[in-house]
This record gives structure tokens, sequence and C-alpha cells, in this order.
């Protein structure tokens, strides 16, 4: 029998368990052993209001400011999947690294932007809601929360902002109290 390395994995062939009809083949592989990298899946479809739903991201400015908060997300070692909204409210697709929190996200990507409103659009009470939405997604809902997200002129043909946030919260099986939902 060759010797194996510590290092290297090992195959043990052994009888199938009860009802299987093969022989089944394990890899040991030693417990000291591992990861050298982190690896990180953590998407989340964010969602955040003007002030007291001000509509005051004018359409002309709206493309311009999902851009922006595209570069803050990738200053800040996101990844900004989607971005769009409407005149009073944006959503967002990140990816998050490994050390980002949701929280630490939504503060970078607020901040930001309501300081780029206040400075290039001449907007001085510019402000976003204290509070956020933020929900899990999997990988296999990539696409739809995209197409979701680039629909918002669509969606928002039929209702407001508020009925879309309840729905989203309802979606996600998120107990609430309207009474302190909106500030």
């Amino acid at each position: 029998m060759r010797r194996t390395e510590p290092w290297e994995p090992k195959a043990i062939t052994a009888p199938a368990p009860e009802g299987r009809p093969n022989e089944s083949t394990r890899v040991a592989i030693r417990y000291d052993s591992s990861m050298s990298n982190t690896y990180c899946s953590s998407l989340f479809h964010c969602v955040f209001s003007t002030k007291e739903r001000r509509k005051n991201i004018a359409p002309d400015v709206q493309a311009r400011l999902w851009a922006y908060i595209g570069g803050v997300a990738r200053e800040h070692e996101m990844k900004a999947l989607a971005v769009g909204g409407m005149e009073d409210h944006v959503h967002i697709l990140l990816s998050l690294s490994a050390p980002t929190s949701v929280a630490d996200a939504m503060r970078d990507i607020k901040s930001a932007s309501s300081r780029w409103m206040k400075e290039t659009c001449a907007l001085r009470d510019f402000e976003w809601q204290g509070g956020y939405g933020a929900f899990s997604i999997g990988f296999a809902q990539t696409s739809v929360t995209i197409a979701y997200i680039a629909g918002q002129q669509d969606h928002h043909r039929n209702r407001d902002f508020q009925a879309e946030f309840i729905a989203i919260l309802e979606k996600h099986r998120i107990g609430y109290d309207p009474r302190y939902v909106w500030g």
C-alpha cells in the first residue's frame, strides 16, 4: 500500500449502508487542516426611504445617484448588483464581503449618498430615513430581485412605497407594529 503524506486526503472504501447497492467511498481529511481563505455569499435586498418619504430624488438625478451608490459600495468592498428606486426610496441588491455587516453597509451608503445629494444636487435639507430594510436572499433569487429593482417604475403605478415595504416585510415574515414602521 502506498504511504500517504499527512496533507493528502486518503480514500477509504467501505461497504455501502444497508439498502444501497454499491460500495461507498469516503475521503478522510486531517482534522488539523484549515481553510486558507474565507468564502462568503451574503446577498441582501436593501430598501430605504428619504426622510418623511419626501419625493426629492428627481427623475433626472436618479441614474446618477444609483451609479454613485454603486461606487460607494465598491469603495467599501461590497458589490451593488442592482440599484434603483423612485423619487422617495431606493432598492439595492448588495453582495457583502465577509467582514462587512449590513449595518455598516447601510451607514456607509446612506451617509455618502446623502452628502452627495446635498453637495451635487444642492439639496441642503436632503436626508434618508433613520432605518432601513435588509432582506437576505439566496443566490437563486438574484435575477428575480434584479428584475424587481429594475421594474420600480411599473411597480409604483399601482402602489406606493409604504404598501410595497409592508408587502416585503410580510413576504419575509418579519413581524412589525404598524405604529412604528414609519417613525
